[in-house]
């Protein structure tokens, strides 16, 4: 029978669910498709993903977060008690506890959302944590001795960044900035340069295939294909990854600014320690090519790239269920 103790990473771009003594049970994509007149469920996750921009008129692909946090609060509920059941939760005689990441500074209403939606996705009890803390955990980050721990977790709504000592957050930082701003970018620098629309899976194909953000970084091209803004018909040009680090320096530049700002406001004993064991990049924003190198030149200390990066706060969030009980403060 199944635990009842799950641990959620409700992600903007993807939701992954740990299952307390099954590990990490499911991952993915935050879509939910459906009929627009009748508000029917057609599909949920990845099937949805598959829809996104290839949709007739009757049927939406919405993605029910935005920036981390609820956007479409039906909808987001529908998508939680899916994955829910699909995880198990039909098997469950009784309701499970549910701990649930969120970006770090967020209001207290967006919280109140989140636990709602929880709440009646079938959850007996609802606890809330920061996702820098649960990333740094995940991430193998001994938080909890007396010295200094920094993070940079790129989600795909939003980047959080925090300094974490004793167990806590010392300083921290939330920007609604990372993966989906990314691709956003790349989707306007195309169309202004090319007179090009292209779609955000193309955007985020091109962002993993030949992105980068590291000056003399990454030497790839691709083809990619889209609208012409002039003739309206099908159009294929090349790019190159330089004119993707054009396209990313804007919104990496803010990144790089919270990372500062989090720094400047750090204890200098809880510095030094940084200096030490250095910046850990955890989130899918992680992976993007010469980031890590970047804000090691910007930030002037060692940025490691954590091991699976993707899975680090839902990681984290099954090490907390092992301790629910001692760990996590915010209950509601």
């Amino acid at each position: 029978m199944f635990s009842k103790d799950i641990g959620i990473d409700l992600g903007t771009a993807n939701v992954s669910i740990h299952v307390k003594g099954k590990g990490v049970v499911l991952d993915e994509p935050s879509v939910v498709a459906i009929e627009s007149d009748t508000k029917r469920v057609l599909a949920v996750g990845e099937e949805a993903r598959r829809m996104v921009g290839r949709t007739p008129g009757n049927i939406v692909a919405i993605r029910p977060l935005r920036d981390g946090v609820i956007a479409d609060f039906e909808i987001t509920e529908m998508m939680l008690k899916y994955f829910i059941q699909k995880v198990g939760g039909r098997s469950w005689h009784s309701r499970p506890r549910i701990l649930i990441c969120a970006p770090a500074n967020i209001t207290s209403v967006e919280q109140k959302s989140i636990r709602e939606a929880a709440e009646r996705s079938g959850a007996k009890e609802v606890f809330l944590e920061e996702e820098p803390k649960a990333a740094a955990i995940g991430a193998g980050m001994d938080i909890y001795q007396p010295s200094g721990n920094m993070v940079v977790d790129i989600g795909g709504g939003t980047t959080d960044v925090a300094v974490l000592s004793m167990g806590d957050v010392v300083t921290a930082s939330s920007i609604k900035v990372a993966g989906d701003k990314f691709d956003e970018a790349i989707m306007k620098y195309i169309k202004n340069k090319y007179k090009l629309l292209i779609g955000e899976r193309t955007s985020e194909n091109i962002k993993i295939s030949i992105g980068t953000v590291f000056p003399n970084g990454r030497q790839a091209e691709m083809d990619i294909r889209g609208r012409d803004m002039v003739t309206g018909l099908p159009l294929t040009v090349t790019i190159r990854s330089n004119e993707i680090q054009q396209a990313l320096s804007e919104p990496v530049s803010l990144i790089v600014a919270a990372a500062k700002s989090v720094l400047e406001r750090t204890p200098p004993e809880l510095s030094a320690d940084i200096i030490d064991r250095g910046v850990i990049l955890t989130g899918g924003g992680a992976l993007l090519n010469g980031l890590d190198e970047l804000l090691a030149d910007e930030l002037r200390v060692p940025v490691l790239v954590a091991e699976d990066p993707m899975h680090c706060v839902v990681k984290g969030t099954g090490i907390m269920l092992d301790n629910l009980d001692h760990v996590v403060k915010k209950k509601f």
